[in-house]
């Protein structure tokens, strides 16, 4: 059975509760309204857990995690949750939910920090935390942390994502406005140059899930 077709069972019904509470209320309405840039956000964050809980206590690599909407539900459910963010707000705040997970503060730009360079994961993921790195630097960053897979790990990315720079150009084009042109979105068939292997499965208008083996 295909990684994609995994994700779609059962995704629509346990969505819905998991994420009803707990993230930033502009996030909701944009989300419910299916309007840019949030539409699909929660779906995406539901697939991706579902994915994760194929594995039983899977040791979990989160870039940018924030308060920890999603690393929060995965850590009650007994995974092992490892972070890096650049905020110390957003650590704090995501240790007291998590007491022992291993959280660090840090610039992803420049790479991993050093005590997560150390280990290796079942799953590295990264939901709307990447958009702010160029297409180089994404693809670097990627390339990295592919080697701190462990044997069969994924890396799995929600963000606003496009198959193509068409797809990409008809959302700009229905947000107007509402468009960030400082955000560099995933277009999943430049960034397969030099990230061969690259899956992608569209979620919404402007959200999808970006996967790569190790």
């Amino acid at each position: 059975m295909s990684p994609f077709l995994l994700f779609s069972i059962c995704a629509t019904y346990c969505t819905l509760s998991l994420w009803a509470d707990g993230y930033d209320k502009t996030v909701g309405i944009s989300d419910e309204e299916s309007t840019y840039p949030f539409a699909g956000y929660k779906e995406v964050l539901g697939r991706i857990f579902k994915a994760i809980m194929e594995t039983t206590n899977a040791v979990v690599l989160d870039i940018g995690f924030g308060t920890g909407t999603l690393t929060t539900k995965l850590y009650e459910q007994g995974c092992s949750i490892y972070g890096q963010d650049f905020s110390a707000r957003m650590i704090a705040l995501a240790s007291e939910k998590m007491p022992n997970a291993h959280l660090y503060q840090g610039d992803f730009s420049k790479g991993l920090v050093e005590p997560l360079q150390n280990r290796h994961y079942d799953y590295i993921v990264a939901t709307y935390s990447l958009h702010h790195l160029t297409d180089a630097q994404k693809s670097v960053f990627l390339t990295e942390l592919r080697d701190h897979l462990k044997e069969n790990g994924k890396i799995m990315i929600g963000d606003v994502a496009f198959e193509t720079r068409k797809d990409l150009e008809r959302c700009r084009l229905a947000a107007g406005d509402a468009w960030d042109d400082e955000e560099i979105y995933f277009v999943a068939e430049e960034l397969r140059k030099d990230l061969p292997g690259l899956s992608f499965m569209q979620v919404s208008d402007c959200a999808g899930i970006l996967m790569l083996d190790r």
